[in-house]
């Protein structure tokens, strides 16, 4: 960097009032601290636009190298899966099949809870419900507005 003291500094103040003119001189300072905010800003997004193309590469590095890590970890899964069926094979070869492996006959048969499984089915009879004014059945949005909205008088 350039080193500027205090006495550069004055020197080259008298010798711009001297050349520039004590007229023009303030319009001239303004314009050059311009100038020199907007090279600090374009040195400034050049930085930072090599910082950023820095973060990249190390970021594409570090992306290979998990990647590589993963690849080697697939392979080394697949390796001990083929290990574990080959034994597998080998050590159920030699079984007939058991009646202890078939289901029970009188096990019981999953049943699907129907279509509306969100509405508990509880003890309470459906008459009592009714005359209790409790919902048995869910209503959307919607429904509920157009079921409560005020009829219009004709």
């Amino acid at each position: 960097m350039i080193d500027l003291g205090i006495s550069k500094l004055a020197l080259i103040g008298a010798v711009a009032l001297i050349v520039i003119g004590p007229e023009k001189l303030p319009r001239v300072a303004r314009t050059v601290g311009t100038l020199l905010g907007k090279a600090q800003r374009y040195v400034a997004d050049v930085k930072a636009e090599v910082n950023r193309s820095m973060d990249l590469d190390e970021l594409k590095k570090m992306k290979e190298s998990v990647e590589g890590a993963a690849r080697d970890v697939e392979n080394t899964i697949q390796t001990n899966a083929s290990d574990f069926e080959k034994s597998w094979a080998e050590t159920t070869a030699g079984l007939d099949s058991s009646p202890l492996l078939e289901p029970p006959v009188d096990s019981p048969i999953y049943k699907h809870p129907g279509k509306h499984w969100r509405i508990k089915q509880g003890a309470t009879p459906n008459w009592y419900k009714a005359r209790q004014g409790i919902r048995t059945r869910a209503l959307s949005g919607a429904a509920r507005v157009a079921r409560f909205r005020p009829q219009r008088l004709s």
